[in-house]
């Protein structure tokens, strides 16, 4: 069917929606302990959802402290008796076993990921799944090798590592995690959201399925309660920790005085930042892929847009015309460009805070799209003419908005991007090197893109400053938060 126009910009298309035939959900999952599932001594177990449908998808174990007991223990006589004796050549091969089977599973797990997290099929598809792959094949090469990684200076493993990650990229902040604590000669206790449990519960299933010894890994799932238990036990050698700013101040506290190792990768309020001489069309999109494409559920999301005077209005214009032709809907719908929300309680915190906007005065533009009627949804949203005392311009929002400033200088810019708690990422869109030179050592950002954006690979680590946390992962660096030297 030939496709067409229905406006100037918008064109239909026939539907394209992802098979669910090979998709295996069990109505109910247990916790995962000692290599195998088990039902919670708690006897409660929550509902997942899929936020696109309203539809439930399975009831979730809720752990409680006698079940972070077991699994810690499950670690701890995992790590004494057979994890840390392991040749690290013969670690190094379950981990690159977990990498092919991820592979193997690429379409179950993509569209699980979609179903559980509203992301569209085709980010989870093509980067989700093939990148939380790339880690664990990349973190199986070093763990045969760290005396080379850090020469003379004797690297040894911790021990157990309490991890506690977030909904927005399940799997992949799983593998960001697991992968460098199994190759530096550790074990784990990890603790997925509890509205995205299914993709590391799936994860669970491969590492069963690869003979990991028991007890190296181990996956939990609950609340924040189940959190607080993992944070304080004391057989946690180590905290790694993604979520929000204020959980992570939380477990700073709950960890000072002790000896366990901490890392933080925490909110974010990313400066875009495009300058006259910029390409503009690449930047517009760059825009849409940094805030839009991912529903804004990325802490590194572009959320605040600084553009140089004389290009403003072709910026503004062009970004608002490529947002008529984004497509909100099914997440498992290939033509998606913008999935659903991850759940009731963050759309209900996004919607506080186009209130918030329009309270405060601001201009606001959003695409004229029909929003399905089922589900958690919301517009892409401009906010123009924001000022820095604007609160959508310093709050995290987390969510498909994008606040709007000017600038005529290189310095006012500097000063305008860094005036905010957060210090994570940001991007630059320049044709000059030296302006991109220049712009990277004065941006308080952990990661500062230039002349593309949201763009990641296991070789190159990732982390913040201030309230954006400390410590890296991803690339050697991220092998370092793993070890004692």
């Amino acid at each position: 069917m030939k496709p067409k126009p229905t406006s100037e910009f918008i064109w239909d298309y026939a539907p394209a929606p992802e098979s669910t035939d090979h998709v295996k959900i069990e109505s109910r999952y247990g916790l995962f302990i000692n290599g195998k599932f088990v039902a919670p001594k708690s006897k409660k177990y929550f509902g997942t959802y899929n936020p696109a449908t309203d539809e439930k998808l399975a009831d979730i174990a809720e752990a409680n402290a006698a079940d972070v007991d077991l699994a810690f223990s499950a670690a701890h006589n995992a790590y004494e008796k057979v994890w840390k004796k392991m040749p690290p050549k013969e670690r190094a091969k379950y981990i690159f076993r977990i990498a092919r089977v991820i592979q193997e599973r690429a379409r179950e797990l993509s569209v699980i990921e979609s179903m559980d997290g509203g992301k569209p099929i085709r980010e989870s598809r093509d980067f989700d799944i093939p990148t939380a792959a790339n880690h664990f094949f990349y973190y199986a090469g070093w763990a045969d090798k760290l005396d080379y990684a850090f020469p003379n200076r004797k690297p040894k493993s911790l021990g157990v590592v309490a991890q506690i990650i977030p909904w927005n990229f399940p799997l992949l902040m799983a593998a960001w995690k697991i992968a460098p604590a199994l190759a530096t000669g550790n074990t784990v206790v990890l603790k997925p959201a509890e509205s995205t449990s299914l993709s590391a519960l799936k994860l669970a299933e491969i590492i069963r399925d690869c003979d990991l010894p028991p007890g190296v890994v181990n996956i939990i799932t609950g609340f924040a309660d189940t959190g607080k238990a993992m944070v304080t036990h004391p057989q946690a050698n180590k905290i790694a920790f993604t979520g929000s700013t204020d959980v992570g101040k939380y477990i700073q506290k709950a960890t000072a005085g002790t000896n366990k190792k901490l890392t933080l990768e925490l909110g974010g309020k990313a400066a875009h930042i495009i300058f006259d001489d910029a390409p503009i069309n690449q930047a517009v999109e760059g825009i849409v892929n940094g805030i839009f494409f991912n529903q804004g559920h990325v802490c590194c999301a572009g959320s605040r847009l600084f553009l140089q005077e004389n290009v403003a209005d072709e910026v503004i214009r062009k970004l608002k015309d490529r947002m008529k032709t984004l497509i909100v809907g099914d997440p498992l719908d290939k033509n998606t460009d913008i999935g659903a929300i991850n759940n009731k309680q963050q759309l209900e915190k996004i919607n506080k805070y186009l209130k918030i906007g329009l309270e405060e005065g601001l201009e606001i533009y959003q695409s004229d799209c029909v929003l399905p009627k089922k589900g958690c949804f919301c517009k892409p949203t401009l906010f123009l003419n924001v000022a820095q005392s604007n609160r959508i311009m310093q709050e995290e929002i987390f969510g498909p908005v994008l606040a709007i400033q000017t600038f005529r200088t290189i310095e006012e810019v500097i000063e305008k991007a860094n005036n905010t708690p957060y210090g994570l990422s940001a991007g630059v869109w320049t044709d000059k090197g030296a302006k991109i030179f220049h712009l990277t050592s004065k941006l308080k950002a952990g990661v500062v893109w230039a002349n593309t954006y949201n763009k990641f690979d296991p070789t190159s680590p990732f982390g913040g400053y201030k309230e954006s946390g400390f410590g890296r992962e991803g690339g050697l660096h991220g092998l370092m938060g793993y070890l004692d030297m």
